[in-house]
């Protein structure tokens, strides 16, 4: 019996003892399950903040896009506005587009503006830093006087080169004849455009300057070219002239810098051997040289970078280095940027530099003004700028740029003075020869009368008889 009550005391512990087991299993069950519960529950929160997260992002580039389509448009429009005063022609609303075109680029974002890009617009059209156009003079002022001297430039945006060089001879014109009134005018009217829209700056172009002539009540007008030939630009300004000469009692047309053209590359002057002397000493001066052969002998040639015209004038820069020849400056070289260069196109002169034997070079512009033409063309880092070619020729050892215009040089400001001078002269003999032929048509009236009265006499004397 006791054996049996012991059996059984054992078989009940062990049936409590897998009751106890079974709790734990369920517990641990229930556990689990609440535990892959909260995962799951964990998961959908984080696809949900996956969801949202990439709804944000998808907003964010959205309106991003938005962001940059308004900055591209906000830039193409004054693109447009740019393109539209970029013109050489004025018309009635010409003032009111430039201002337009200046308060537009002034809203704009400093990431908008590097985006402006159209036809003729880009970022430097307002952007670029040329200098304190303050320093300049418009000489557009009224109540002058009977006698005008109108100084006729194409004319630069690149206000430091207008204040040195287009201001410099009017100064010199100024100072030298203090009786007539110095006015100025421009022949292209992109560049009127743009020092008004961007520096508000009015500068008269020639129809412009002349009506304010007329309405001044100028009688005598001498006009006095800064441009360097009788090439196109001279051409044209002639012909507006000579719409006007009828409103004024006389008009002279002074020489522009290089005087008369002449038929080929063998023709010099005065004018063309004043320039060359002028420039070469300018340039050597600059460049640390006593003189042209000085430059020589260290190595060093010149190059003088020219504008270049389709004109039949274009010879003058063939001329000009027959003139550099003919005063024995071996190491000047004259080339041009445009037109029909031929043999002044850049590497044709890069060539006859090398073929001279001459390892350093020194780049100046044979323009009145250092403006677009100096500063990119001549002087610029694009691979096309005369300063890159000689440079990726890799057949010089240095490369220097002077950027200075002829109308800062003393010498030149002299010449356009001496041509002045001829021109204001020429209506004093004007003057002089309507001054005998008023008296000869008087003479011939007496003598007339003479006759007549001598014809009168003999009449009444055969009465008589």
């Amino acid at each position: 019996m006791k054996k049996k009550l012991v059996v059984a005391l054992i078989s009940a512990a062990m049936v409590t003892s897998m009751l106890g087991a079974c709790g734990s299993s369920n517990a641990s069950s229930s556990s689990a399950s609440s535990t892959a519960t909260s995962s799951v529950s964990a998961s959908s929160a984080s696809e949900e903040d996956t969801t949202a997260a990439s709804s944000s992002v998808s907003a964010s580039s959205a309106s991003e896009e938005v962001s940059a389509d308004a900055d591209q448009e906000a830039a193409d429009k004054v693109a447009a506005l740019i393109d539209a005063i970029y013109v050489q022609e004025r018309n009635d609303n010409t003032d009111e587009q430039c201002k337009e075109a200046k308060e537009a680029w002034d809203a704009l974002t400093d990431a908008q503006k590097e985006l402006v890009e159209g036809e003729n617009a880009d970022p430097d059209y307002f952007g670029r830093d040329t200098g304190d156009a303050s320093k300049d003079d418009p000489l557009n002022g009224d109540e002058i006087g009977e006698n005008e001297l109108l100084v006729v430039s194409f004319g630069t945006s690149f206000n430091d080169s207008r204040a040195q060089d287009i201001k410099g001879i009017e100064d010199a014109l100024a100072a030298a004849y203090p009786d007539w009134s110095v006015r100025r005018a421009f022949t292209a009217q992109i560049i009127i455009n743009h020092v008004e829209a961007r520096d508000d700056e009015a500068i008269d172009n020639m129809d412009q300057a002349l009506d304010r002539a007329v309405a001044n009540g100028v009688k005598n007008l001498v006009v006095q070219p800064t441009h360097l030939m009788h090439g196109a630009e001279y051409d044209e300004m002639v012909e507006v002239i000579d719409n006007y000469k009828d409103k004024f009692e006389s008009v002279a047309i002074a020489e522009p810098m290089l005087g008369e053209v002449g038929d080929d590359a063998t023709v010099i002057n005065d004018d063309k051997k004043a320039v060359a002397q002028a420039i070469t000493d300018e340039a050597c001066k600059v460049a640390g040289y006593d003189s042209m052969e000085a430059a020589a002998e260290d190595g060093t040639a010149f190059v003088f970078m020219g504008h270049g015209t389709s004109h039949t004038a274009n010879v003058t820069y063939d001329q000009m280095q027959t003139q550099m020849g003919d005063l024995g400056f071996t190491n000047a070289f004259i080339g041009t940027v445009e037109g029909e260069p031929e043999d002044t196109a850049c590497e044709e002169v890069i060539a006859k530099v090398k073929d001279a034997g001459f390892k350093k070079v020194v780049l100046r512009p044979l323009m009145v003004v250092a403006g677009d033409h100096a500063n990119n063309d001549m002087a610029g880092d694009d691979e096309d700028s005369w300063k890159s070619q000689f440079e990726a020729s890799g057949a010089f050892d240095s490369v220097d740029c002077q950027i200075e215009g002829l109308g800062r040089v003393a010498a030149v400001e002299d010449l356009y003075v001496a041509h002045t001078k001829d021109a204001i002269d020429s209506l004093g003999a004007a003057d002089d020869a309507a001054e005998v032929t008023d008296d000869t048509e008087e003479a011939s009236d007496d003598a007339a009368a003479e006759e007549t009265t001598d014809d009168a006499a003999d009449t009444t004397e055969e009465a008589a008889e």
